[in-house]
């Protein structure tokens, strides 16, 4: 290193001769003397080196406190930023920030007393390092002292507030919202009511400003004003709600006339506010379209879903077609206009394309390709008994029933009740542990068939019940009853494909096919022994339509484990177990009956 004093100018002084050394020559001529320079003179020169060396030193000052786009002496959570360009100081500041628990750690927040713990990735709750770093950058450099910057903190409001109200429940008082509500044609107003409770902006104000203290932060409850205030609600019914059912309006189109009656647009028009407590009035196309149905279907052209139909025992796709029909939704601000204005009260429309919503392009998609499981049962009577014509009706209902993925089949839902106007008739049905005549008997076989099939198919139970006595025309332990409306069967198509329902029907069987794409290689059943055996004990009952006479039957408990087989080899088990009662020998007309 080169020492301060080897940076000074060098000054050369006059040489001088040697002493001793006459004998080299004569001295030279000495030198006349320059003239002294003046006193005044010198300081002047004195003073210019100085300003050109303190002009030197201040600016090197200069260049040292502007150097980069952070000025000197700025820190950011003790972090030094200064000198730094913007692409280094957001680089630095995130790595300071990924150091910093601080900036990690969960948010600890009391609303009300009530604590929290909210996680920042959960509310969008980040420092916003660009931004931080244009803060710091704005400002003069601070050569002698740090100049903190805070950094700019960022959160979703939304999320906050939906985690805030998820986290610490209902507080405060809610506020009571406007609205204009009808009871028949007459409008009446809902005057606002001031709340007390959570606002999304407040709340992000909190968090931002206590998030990096490390202290638990308290989020404020304020009080709630709705947008709409009670004049406006009172000028909405007297603007809005009395001349819109004043008289009907009309919606003329190419295929005819649509009269909306004051009754269905009371019915549809939205008066109510949202959560803001804002009231838009607007007419809602789904109510108006439910309140003129029977109208409109004069009118309009239905569209049809592609479906599947079964031809040669395979499925088969029928494609949709296109309907025509009104845009309630896109005709709703003209008829909110025209209920409201004083320009007449008729809206022109056009028919528009209706498409439908299922087209055979979706169905194709569904994968519904093969057969991947059957199963049949059998019965006896042929089809004239009751009994199998119940079966068949059920049959009928089911046939063709597609299951989307991921949604659950519900043989009650699908049906409805099955009574005697849906075409079922009386046969034995179990009713509190005896055999009875009631409507719908024998569907319970169907029932089992259906189950089984899904359950070969592999698909996932959701809800069944096997019989209180075992008959043994079913298999043991998987199988299935029904009654409604207290017990369904039900089962979730969990795979990625369609499943379509296939039914078919001899004098003396039921079959049910599912037909879809193979998940798994097959499915199969293993059964334990029977075990806890009972007998089943005599009980004579009055003769009568009501009574029955049966054999008996005995009871027991057994296990059965359905069995998915993937790759050659068993993927999963899956257990079920039943226990049967002993059906009791009825005799009818007994010599101790009644």
């Amino acid at each position: 290193m080169t020492a301060a004093s080897d940076r000074q100018p060098t000054v050369r002084l006059p040489q001088q001769a040697t002493p001793g050394h006459d004998d080299l020559g004569p001295p030279p001529a000495e030198a006349p003397a320059p003239p002294a320079a003046p006193r005044r003179g010198r300081r002047v020169l004195i003073a210019g080196l100085t300003a050109v060396a303190l002009a030197a030193a201040a600016g090197g000052a200069a260049r040292y406190a502007l150097a980069g786009d952070v000025p000197r002496g700025v820190t950011v959570l003790g972090l030094d930023l200064g000198g730094l360009a913007r692409a280094e100081a957001a680089a630095a500041l995130r790595a300071h920030l990924a150091a910093d628990p601080r900036a990690t750690a969960a948010v600890q927040v009391r609303v009300e007393g009530r604590g929290a713990t909210l996680k920042p990735a959960d509310i969008g709750l980040v420092v916003d390092v660009d931004a931080t770093v244009d803060a710091a950058a704005r400002g003069g450099p601070s050569l002698f002292r740090e100049r903190a910057v805070a950094p700019v903190i960022a959160v979703d409001a939304e999320l906050l507030d939906a985690a805030l109200r998820k986290a610490v429940g209902k507080v405060g008082t809610a506020m009571k919202a406007p609205a204009v509500t009808f009871t028949g044609l007459t409008p009446t107003a809902v005057h606002p009511r001031p709340g007390r409770g959570l606002d999304p902006r407040h709340s992000a104000e909190a968090v931002r400003a206590g998030w990096l203290t490390g202290a638990p932060v308290d989020v404020p409850l304020v009080e709630l004003h709705a947008a709409t205030t009670a004049e406006q609600v009172d000028r909405i019914v007297e603007t809005i709600a009395r001349p819109a059912v004043a008289a009907p309006l009309t919606v003329t189109s190419e295929r005819g006339t649509l009269t909306i009656p004051p009754a269905a647009i009371a019915k549809s028009l939205v008066l109510t506010a949202d959560r803001a407590g804002l009231i838009e009035p607007r007419f809602d196309p789904g109510k108006l379209r439910a309140a003129v149905a029977p109208a409109l279907a004069t009118i309009e052209v239905a569209a049809r879903d592609a479906t599947f139909t079964f031809t040669g025992g395979r499925p088969k796709i029928v494609a949709g077609a296109e309907g025509r029909g009104l845009d309630l939704a896109a005709l709703a601000p003209q008829l909110l206009t025209a209920a409201t204005g004083a320009d007449g009260r008729t809206v022109a429309a056009s028919l528009t394309a209706a498409a439908p919503a299922t087209s055979a392009a979706d169905l194709e998609k569904l994968g519904v390709k093969e057969k991947v499981s059957t199963f049949t049962t059998k019965f006896t009577g042929g089809l004239s008994s009751s009994r199998s014509q119940n079966i068949v009706t059920a049959a009928k209902q089911v046939r063709g029933a597609l299951v989307l993925p991921g949604k659950t089949f519900s043989l009650n839902k699908h049906t409805g009740e099955r009574g005697y106007r849906q075409g079922y008739k009386d046969a034995p049905v179990i009713v509190g542990g005896h055999l009875q005549p009631g409507v719908g008997g024998g569907v319970s076989q169907f029932t089992t068939t259906l189950f089984n099939a899904s359950y070969y198919a592999g698909l996932e139970d959701v809800e069944h019940k096997p019989h209180s006595y075992y008959f043994d025309r079913y298999p043991a332990v998987i199988e299935s009853t029904i009654f409604w409306p207290d017990l369904d069967f039900k089962f979730k198509n969990d795979s990625p494909y369609g499943v379509l329902i296939d039914t078919a029907w001899t004098s003396d069987s039921i079959t049910v096919s599912m037909w879809s794409t193979k998940v798994w290689d097959k499915v199969t059943t293993e059964w334990s022994a029977r075990r806890n055996i009972t007998s089943p004990p005599t009980i004579t009952k009055p003769d009568g339509p009501d009574c029955i006479s049966t054999g008996g039957l005995i009871g027991f408990t057994q296990d059965a484990w359905r069995l998915f087989h993937s790759g050659g080899k068993v993927v999963k088990r899956e257990k079920f177990t039943w226990k049967y009662d002993p059906e009791p020998r009825f005799v009818c007309g007994g010599p101790d009956a009644g």
